[in-house]
């Protein structure tokens, strides 16, 4: 499989610290860059980037000098574990707050795409069908207000101004009794000209389901599409707005 190279972004915002993080870094990755992560992290000034770079890292150290051709579920996990370790190492705080980060991974393995994730940040399959986008696959919040919106008690418009909709009910902390782990989803379906985004919360605060599908569908080169989403959300986030843009180029 072939990408085109990836757009990413990983921008302060409206915040006065910068807690998200991305890996690779920000105009680091290239065509054979194999995973990519976006990661938000919280607990206050300093903490919730210590938490979303130490994730970060730890899974480069893990995957950087792999195989990527034997990358599966049993590896992701492994890495997952690792990645908890090293927050354990980071972790020192005297108080109940922890820090900790969300996370969103996808690999691009011998057989499709293998994508997981923990919190909030989110992660997109999209297709172009002629004139035609639709999305095959976006990842369910472990959020508050997505509980809500699934069993029916709110609508997804409801849902974007709710007073509780940064409450996560899944997070990557140090030090826990029980390890939280990540939902999987792995695709096997397909084509060239197919899009993958990876956003923080910070992205989804300005950039719809039908606004991301507009933009992904006009008939300008990947960068133009990330300078797009960039200037929607200088333009309406208050939080800071990380992403990557990743299209298949061939298979």
């Amino acid at each position: 499989m072939q990408i085109s190279r990836p757009c990413a972004l990983n921008e302060t915002g409206g915040r006065s610290n910068n807690e998200d993080n991305i890996s690779p870094q920000k105009c680091k990755a290239c065509e054979a860059q194999r995973f990519f992560l976006v990661c938000d992290g919280m607990g206050g000034h300093e903490n919730g980037e210590v938490a979303s770079r130490t994730v970060c890292a730890a899974f480069e150290a893990f995957l950087g000098n792999r195989d990527m051709t034997r990358f599966d579920r049993t590896v992701f996990e492994q890495a997952l574990e690792y990645a908890y370790a090293q927050l354990d190492k980071e972790d020192t705080a005297n108080d109940e707050r922890k820090m900790g980060t969300t996370l969103a991974f996808l690999c691009f393995t011998v057989r499709g795409v293998f994508m997981a994730h923990i919190g909030d940040s989110r992660i997109y399959h999209i297709r172009r069908h002629g004139n035609q986008v639709s999305i095959l696959y976006k990842s369910q919040d472990h959020s508050y207000v997505e509980e809500l919106v699934r069993a029916g008690i709110i609508t997804d418009e409801e849902a974007a101004v709710h007073p509780k909709r940064n409450a996560i009910t899944r997070v990557m902390q140090p030090n826990q009794e029980k390890l939280v782990y990540a939902d999987i989803y792995e695709s096997y379906d397909l084509k060239a000209g197919d899009y993958f985004f990876l956003c923080t919360d910070g992205i989804i605060e300005s950039v719809s389901d039908e606004l991301l599908c507009d933009i992904i569908g006009r008939n300008i080169d990947d960068a133009t599409k990330m300078k797009t989403i960039h200037k929607t959300c200088l333009e309406g986030s208050r939080d800071n707005f990380s992403a990557y843009l990743i299209s298949v180029a061939g298979i």
